[in-house]
């Protein structure tokens, strides 16, 4: 059978730069951090005192009061975000069967938040089991999805995808998939992730992942610097809807670019360590150009995993390099972690989102917090330091790896 094409038609965004898919574009242009001194607790005693929070968000103006003592914070994100790309689709105001509308969502953790509040209030009662009946529901790391399609009444495929830090990325891939064979016609599909609390800043603190440069937070998340120390935690959602290319015309929706193909591997290497030659990511990225049909000299742009660790940033450089030979010194590079700190599974449709606004804006993104070349990373690789590049994006593909060695990255084109 023929395979269909699939596009993207609208786009959604709540993440420490901005409330809203524009603002978060412009935040990355400007090179703007989104890392400050941790509010949603206090943190005064753990290792790392800052985080990138989503900021001047009142739920209230999106999300009904009664529904909001239901959901976790990881939910409330995604409701935002999802409402803002299916707006913006024009998909609800188009004839199209609720039947062939889907729903796929990614979050690595889900509700911890919601877990840590409800042992904790189990052991200071004594003992005493006296659960809140909303625990369940609102921790589980469905629940997101689950809420979009009871909003919209979106009857078609509808689950979650859990692989970490590779999770939404993996959410956008499986509409890809569905939609090329048919089986939907448009699918919502994104991410959220809201593990800035004890649970989540203490656990990664313990792990030693986590940059302590707790004087300096805006100038934390160092991707390539030879003085990085770590990643910086990060919340948010990021939400785009996919269509059948055949779909998107017929109703005459506007397309934003193409999702011109998708990729997976594991590194069956280590429980958080990269493979430390990038094979794992070499084969992510091979695989994606397969399947899209493209070759290395076709990409313009990779917006890289890049979560400012020691031992990742040399592991996906390498990878490239094995990936695109002599073309990788043409390519743009860049790591927007370096301004959002790390969405855990939120990271993959967030970043997603940079590439294919790159491609429909001819603009890299950039770097930021560039101070020290890394003597062992190649430094002839443009890795858009500290300021955005102007263009011709033809095409641009995005990383995402997770603990467990999961790997996802899709590319996105211009339309022909």
């Amino acid at each position: 059978m023929e395979l269909k094409r699939v596009v993207v038609t609208g786009v959604g965004a709540l993440t420490p730069l901005g409330n809203n898919a524009k603002e978060f574009w412009d935040g990355l242009l400007q090179g703007k951090s989104g890392a400050a001194p941790i509010t949603r607790f206090d943190a005064s005693l753990f290792k790392t005192q800052f985080a990138c929070e989503v900021k001047n968000l009142n739920v209230e103006d999106h999300l009904d009061r009664k529904e909001l003592r239901r959901m976790d914070r990881c939910t409330h994100l995604g409701l935002i975000a999802a409402d803002e790309a299916i707006l913006d689709s024009g998909i609800e105001s188009s004839k199209t069967s609720k039947d062939r509308i889907g729903v796929i969502w990614g979050s690595g953790i889900g509700g911890i938040d919601t877990f840590f509040e409800e042992a904790k209030n189990f052991v200071e009662g004594g003992g005493s089991p006296r659960f809140s009946p909303f625990f369940i529901p609102k921790m589980i790391a469905d629940i997101c999805g689950g809420y979009v399609s009871m909003k919209y009444g979106y009857r078609g495929p509808n689950y979650t995808t859990v692989s970490a830090c590779a999770s939404s990325t993996n959410a956008i891939i499986d509409a890809l998939m569905l939609l090329r064979l048919g089986k939907a016609d448009v699918i919502v599909c994104g991410g959220s992730e809201a593990a800035i609390g004890p649970g989540g800043i203490g656990g990664f603190n313990a792990m030693h992942a986590l940059s302590t440069r707790n004087d300096d937070p805006t100038s934390a998340s160092r991707p390539f610097d030879k003085d990085r120390d770590g990643f910086v935690m990060g919340e948010g959602s990021a939400c785009m809807v996919l269509e059948s290319y055949d779909h998107a015309i017929a109703r005459g929706a506007r397309i934003y670019a193409e999702l011109a193909g998708g990729g997976l591997s594991a590194d069956a290497h280590h429980l958080t360590a990269p493979h430390p030659d990038g094979l794992g990511a070499l084969n992510v990225m091979r695989n994606c150009l397969e399947d899209a049909g493209m070759m290395p000299e076709d990409v313009d742009y990779v917006n890289v995993h890049g979560t400012s660790t020691p031992l990742g940033d040399i592991a996906e450089t390498k990878a490239i390099q094995g990936v695109f030979g002599d073309h990788a010194y043409n390519l743009n590079i860049s790591s927007t972690k370096s301004m959002t700190g790390h969405l855990l599974g939120a990271a993959g449709a967030a970043e997603a989102l940079v590439a294919c606004l790159s491609v429909v804006h001819d603009i890299i993104p950039p770097t930021i917090n560039h101070f020290t070349d890394d003597p062992e990373l190649d430094n002839k690789l443009n890795f858009t330091f500290n300021v955005p590049q102007k263009r011709i994006v033809r095409a641009a593909l995005s990383n995402t790896f997770g603990f467990g060695g999961h790997n996802a990255s899709v590319v996105f084109k211009k339309v022909d």
